[in-house]
């Protein structure tokens, strides 16, 4: 045989086998995406078993964008069923971390900064409280994650197609919560192992709805960032709002990667969150806190107050 038609045939059975792929692609559902996700997390025994679980890990923070930022710290996410807890604590007065509870049915925001308010990203979260009441936060790090139990959340999830995000194909799927929000959410499964490895939460908001909407426009809200100094607080008067004529964007990343077993379960050790703002008058401001789990434990007896919101 040619060495010439041995190449013709190479290119062939490779031609083949990607439009395979992308035919295969094209036609999934959702909850075939979703199937194959709940068999890479782990056996429905191994998932059933788990009624509770707690995540430990060393936390860094970085001020990417707008500030000056860079700490040492924990983190910690405790869940049980749809109640969950998660927290990074830093040993700093300007900015001492986030600690968001849901408890089932209402949402709580700490205020964790110098002038005892929240921070941007904790004021974003609080404005937005989907990510919460969803059980998003935390992806398949916490017994939350809505994926468990579709039935129940009764969401509108749909197919979006392959993608590629950092390089990597990735099966991508749309999440609408059954109770409305403004987020546009997209959730990103590794297109071979579908492991949940992104979530990707997205907010635009035009100029003339930017001073009504709870919060998250507000500038004078403080930064987790200028650690040197603290959080610096800027006057939102009229002249500000008029001199607005650009769109307000919000960004969350939630990155998952490092799997490993646990108790039956293939769960990610290396958690990282990255937080973009883009307010109207210009400015922005980007901010990271990245985690390594130091130790994940399943039925743990956890204290009601994890979950207290007062």
């Amino acid at each position: 045989m040619s060495t010439i038609r041995v190449a013709v045939i190479c290119v062939s059975l490779a031609f083949c086998a990607a439009w395979s792929s992308l035919s295969f692609a094209a036609t999934l559902k959702p909850e075939e995406v979703i199937a194959k996700h709940l068999e890479a997390l782990g056996t429905p025994q191994a998932r059933a078993a788990a009624k509770s679980r707690v995540v430990e890990g060393d936390a860094h923070f970085k001020t990417l964008v707008g500030g000056v930022g860079l700490l040492d710290g924990k983190a910690a996410i405790v869940s049980e069923d749809r109640k969950l807890q998660f927290m990074v604590k830093f040993a700093n007065t300007a900015y001492g971390g986030e600690r968001f509870i849901f408890n089932g049915d209402k949402a709580q925001i700490s205020a964790n900064t110098a002038g005892q308010v929240r921070s941007s990203f904790g004021e974003f979260v609080y404005s937005q409280d989907a990510i919460l009441r969803e059980g998003l936060l935390g992806g398949a790090l916490s017994n939350a994650w809505p994926l468990l139990n579709v039935e129940d959340r009764k969401a509108k999830i749909t197919y979006e197609g392959l993608k590629t995000v950092d390089g990597a194909s990735v099966h991508e799927l749309r999440y609408r919560p059954k109770k409305g929000t403004d987020l546009d959410i997209q959730l990103y499964f590794d297109a071979e192992t579908f492991r949940h490895v992104l979530t990707v939460y997205t907010l635009t908001v035009r100029p003339q709805l930017a001073h009504h909407d709870r919060g998250i426009n507000d500038v004078s809200k403080p930064s987790p960032g200028s650690m040197d100094s603290g959080p610096q607080e800027v006057s939102d008067t009229s002249e500000t709002l008029n001199a607005r004529q650009q769109e307000t964007r919000y960004r969350i990343e939630e990155k998952f990667s490092n799997f490993s077993q646990v108790d039956g379960l293939t769960l990610p050790s290396h958690y990282n969150i990255h937080f973009t703002q883009e307010l109207g008058n210009g400015s922005t401001t980007a901010f990271e806190w990245d985690i390594a789990s130091t130790g994940i434990h399943n039925n743990v007896t956890l204290d009601p107050r994890n979950f207290q919101v007062k």
